[in-house]
This record gives C-alpha cells, structure tokens and sequence, in this order.
C-alpha cells in the first residue's frame, strides 16, 4: 500500500543528487581574478591567447591557482589579491591596448563541477557591492533628430523633381516648407506624401503665406523612440564590456529610462566615463594613387601625403584614405548580417535613411572599382573596419559590405556600425554606490536570518510531530536545495528580495507538510489502521496542498508580470520555491515515509506526535 515503485525511488534520488551537485558550487566561496577580454569586438577568442597568457605568468613566475578559457575571454584566479593586482599589471603591459585586463572574482569550485555546468549563482549589486545607474533617454532629442533630416531630403526631394519653393527649416519636430505658390504646395504635397508615407502633412493658405508641414505620425515616432531605446542598451552592452563586468544588469525600465548595475566595480567615475563615451562612424574614399609601399611606409611614420590620412585596420596594415568624408554614421538606420545569395560568403546589409541613399548613390557612381574605407573613431583613436571595393552604382539605401571571414564576423561588424554611437542623449539622474563590505554584511543577515527561521521550524516540527516533523524537516532540507540548484542552473542573479523571497518559501513550504501529518493524525482517530492512515493522509492533503499553492502561484505570476526590478526577482524565486514545495512535500516526505514504514508488514503505532480525540 505505502510503497513505491523503484523507478520512483530512484527518480527521487536522482533529483535530490542533482540539486546537490549544483547546490555546491555556492558553498566555495569567490577567488580574485583577472578577466582578459578582446578589446575590439572583432578580435576571436582562441586557445593561443590562453597560451599566451600562461606564457606571460611563467615568464614573471605568478602562481595562478588556475586558468581557462570561456565565451569571454581568459580567466585566472589567485590565492590573494596582491598577487591579483600584479598578474593585471603584467598583463596589461604584454598583451598592449589590443586586450582589456580586468579584475573580477571568480568562484573556486573545482572543474569537474565546472565541466558539468555546474557554477554558481550570480550576486546582485546588493550582495556583492558596486554602482547602480539610472538613465533618462532624451526622447525629444531622438525625435529631433528625426526631423533634421528630413530638410535635406526634402530639399533634394523638391529639387530632383523641379519644384519651386522659399525655404524649408524645422520648429520643434515638424518640418516647414514655404512656398510662393499654391500649385508649387499641391505638387510638393503629392511628392512627399509619397516619398513619406510615415509622414502628416497639413496645408496652410493665409494670404501671401503658403505653407506645408510635415510632421512624424504617432506610429512612426514610437518607432524612433523604440529603436533609440534598444540601440542605447545595445550601444552600453559593447561599452560595458570594457569594464569587465562579469554579470552587468542592463534593462529597460517604462518607455525612457535604462537601468544599468554593475556588480564588483566600486570605481564609480570609470563606470560614468565608459557610459558616456562617444562614438562616430565615418565612409572615406581609400587614396588608391598614393597607396604604394613607400607611400605606405612613410604615412605611418607621420608623413602622410596632402589631404590623406592613414589609419591601420584589424589586421593591422596600413590603408590610406582621403581626409574628406563621404557619408558619416549619422545617416545608417539599421545594420545586420547576412548572406550572398551568389556566392553564399557572409556580409553585412546597411540600410541607409534617404539623405544617405541619395549621397552614397553618388560617390558609389563616381568612384567605381575604387575602395571605400568604414572608419571607427572612438576615444581618439580610428580603425579600419573593412575597406571594400566598389563594384557598381549602389541606390535604393541598402548597401552590401562584403569580405566577411564568416557569419560571427558579419554579426560583429553589423554590431559596430549600428550601435557605434548612442542613438540619443541620456543623463543620469539617479546614481548609488554599494561597498563590498555592505554587500557582505547584507549576505550574512539573509543567510543567518534563514538557517535561524530553518532552526525555529525544525525544532518545532520535531517536537510536534515526531518521526514525521524528522521527514518533514528533511523535506523542508532538500526543497532548499533544489530551490538554490534550480536558481544556479539557470544563472540567476540573487538579490536582497531573492534572499528574501528563499525565508519566504520555507515558511510556506512547511504547510503542506503540516496539512499531510494533520491529515494523517485525523485517520488515526477515525480509527484506521496506521498504513491505511499513512495512504488516505497523503492522497486526501493532495487537493487541499494543490489548490492553496495554485493560489499563491498566481499571485506570484502576477507580481512578475507587472512588477519591475526586485519585485520581479523576488517573483521569480518565489514562483520556484512553490514548485520545489511541492515536490518535496508530497514526493520526497513521502518515499522517507514508505522506507520508513512501508516495508513493515505491521505497523501498530505512527511516531506522529500526540494524538487527540475528537
């Protein structure tokens, strides 16, 4: 009657020596390290930077306590952190600007359990200490923007198609067209509205004054803002990789606003000049006349030729491009990988606004069988991203770079010309700093504040209950285990509300184990038999167990669903300790139950506590 079936023990067993295996990991504490990331976006990881940097540790005799390399780069960890602050400074000096050395901790957990996934949670700013940011995206500004460029185009518009006009200028975020005539208005008004479909436009005639205006449609002006807001994020994600954050927080908070914490950097004005730094992206014509050797050879030594410049690109070797600017990253809308459909090699497809189009048209015309040169200025310093030939007149604003090693490379690039800059202006209004000792301190009280909450209700379940509060204890046990091995697998980051949210789910978690053995003392007094108690116990709590934790489950969808921040991590923990409740409530208290009684052919007396009669 009280057994199960063996599949099911070793079912139990198996979910159990998992959530042991990623429990551990949190358990060996955090090592200094240092974190060696490509400092360009394009330069691939391999095992010859790790080669590389075991070479420099031999050479200098810095005793690592161990080294590998992951998706991010190379990672050593140290005994101490003078030993930590030197490797770094030895680093940074070999490997040269190429490479960005960064301090970070990583855990000591041995590598079997590294080789098995098995890592440990991530610590929130709250936890392990660093600077939290919230930026304002200046929305007027994106829109702005929006509306200035469309003088040009307009102005090349009208003229392409020999209207006659006063002027155009822009008030506010709508764009004003003058003109002497009302015939000229009506053939302007067919012409935008065509070219512009995204556009409003009005009409107003009050005496000698003529006007059309344009202004962007609802629709399309959420779009700018959207785009602005998602390329922002996606421009800080490049920058903050810089810093060698190991987990950044970077999200988005209501329709204008980014939220940005970095765990473990305690150097606030660093964090504030890599946020805003600045990045321009520039197309230069490449001086094919002067680019011979010596030519060459004599630009990089600083004597380059009247009205060139030279710049080195990602292979390092020299290229000569000329001082005027063609098109600058202003003009690009969008870029992403892709695929030749002729010859099947990776490229990347630009897509270009109208007053871009029309102006790469035009040097695309002038200048075929030249190369064009896509320049990255940043902090200073300008690379060379590609320099492609120009095989033909390009129009219509896409533009195909090809010359792409493969498809990560194409994606690497595309990240560059699209997020090279920010798509707006942001400002910080709210800033905070967390020490590593507060961080300390905050872990401390969350995890003494649940082994005392675990203590009291131990106590109490086993004075209580007897044998059954020693089951429902240990029940109690291996839910918090699962709970902190489900969050370690999926590599979430725990913070104060996430700590508080693990309290939580014990005290809730102990219901359903108190429902069962209340059940079970109910079916003794009625007078059953002890293992039919056991079995009407178990299924009769299911419902009652079912429904209460349902209940509270939709209360924590909900808090995750329209909460925002610590109120959707402290949602998310919660949602995970119902569902580990309720295995190890109903599964696992029950197979400790069955060995214990189960195989008994008669029981004549539970260890459930004293039993009352009604």
């Amino acid at each position: 009657m009280n057994r199960y079936p063996m599949w099911k023990n070793i079912f139990v067993a198996s979910m159990i020596l998992i959530g042991f295996i990623y429990t551990i990991p949190n358990f060996f504490g955090e090592s200094p390290a240092v974190q060696i990331t490509p400092a360009k976006s394009t330069t691939k990881l391999d095992p010859t930077l790790l080669a590389q940097v075991e070479s420099v540790f031999k050479q200098e005799k810095i005793q690592y306590d161990g080294i590998y390399l992951d998706a991010r780069g190379v990672k050593a960890r140290f005994a101490d952190t003078d030993t930590q602050i030197k490797a770094k400074d030895v680093l940074q000096a070999s490997l040269g600007k190429d490479y960005t050395v960064a301090l970070n901790l990583l855990s000591r957990s041995p590598d079997w359990l590294r080789s098995l996934g098995a890592k440990p949670m991530y610590l929130g700013l709250d936890l392990r200490g660093g600077v939290h940011f919230l930026l304002q995206v200046d929305m007027k500004a994106a829109l702005d923007k929006a509306a200035e460029r469309f003088i040009g185009d307009f102005r090349a518009a009208l003229r392409k198609e020999r209207i006659s006009y006063i002027g155009v200028a822009r008030e506010g975020q709508t764009v004003q067209i003058r003109f002497g005539d009302v015939a000229e208005l009506a053939k302007a008004k067919k012409v935008i509205s065509k070219e512009y479909p995204d556009l409003t436009l009005n009409e107003v005639v009050e005496g000698e004054e003529k006007l059309l205006t344009a202004s962007l449609n609802l629709v399309e002006q959420k779009r700018i803002q959207d785009f602005a807001l998602k390329q922002n994020i996606q421009t800080l994600h490049n920058r903050i990789n810089e810093l060698g954050v190991a987990e950044p927080i970077i999200q988005q908070q209501g329709a204008d606003r980014v939220v940005v914490q970095l765990p473990g950097v305690q150097d606030t004005a660093k964090a504030k000049e890599i946020l805003g730094r600045t990045a321009t992206l520039e197309i230069r014509l490449v001086d094919e006349e002067k680019s011979d050797a010596a030519t060459l050879e004599k630009a990089d030594k600083g004597q380059a030729p009247l009205g060139d410049e030279v710049f080195k690109d990602r292979e390092g070797r020299a290229i000569l491009v000329k001082k005027n600017v063609v098109l600058t990253g202003d003009y690009i809308t969008d870029a992403g990988p892709g695929v030749n459909n002729q010859t099947g090699q990776s490229v990347v497809n630009v897509t270009l606004d109208g007053r871009g189009a029309r102006i790469f048209q035009q040097a695309t015309r002038e200048n075929v069988g030249k190369r064009m040169a896509i320049l990255l200025i940043e902090k200073g310093s300008t690379e060379v991203v590609t320099a492609p030939v120009i095989n033909e007149e390009i129009g219509g604003g896409r533009v195909q770079i090809s010359g792409m090693a493969n498809t990560q490379e194409a994606t690497d690039i595309s990240l560059l010309l699209r997020a090279g800059a920010l798509a707006a202006p942001m400002d910080i209004i709210e800033e905070r700093t967390v020490g590593p000792s507060m961080g300390q301190d905050n872990i401390n009280r969350g995890i003494h504040s649940t082994l005392w909450g675990f203590a009291a209700i131990a106590v109490m379940m086993m004075i209580y209950y007897m044998a059954f509060g020693v089951v429902s204890v240990a029940a109690l046990a291996i839910n918090l285990l699962l709970l902190v091995a489900i969050l370690s697998m999926l590599q979430a980051t725990l913070t104060l509300p996430g700590l508080a949210a693990i309290a939580l789910a014990l005290g809730m978690a102990i219901d359903a184990n108190v429902l069962i053995n209340e059940r079970v003392r109910e079916e003794l007094r009625n007078g059953n038999t002890a293992q039919a108690s056991i079995h009407a116990g178990y299924d009769r709590a299911f419902d009652t167990i079912l429904d209460s934790n349902v209940t509270t489950l939709i209360a924590g969808l909900a808090l995750f669903m329209f909460g925002t921040g610590p109120i959707k991590g402290f949602a998310v923990v919660h949602v995970l300790g119902i569902m580990t409740s309720m295995f190890s409530a109903v599964l696992v208290s029950r197979a400790m139950v069955n060995l214990i009684y189960g195989y008994r052919r008669k029981v004549t007396k539970l260890s459930i506590g004293q039993i009352y009669k009604a």
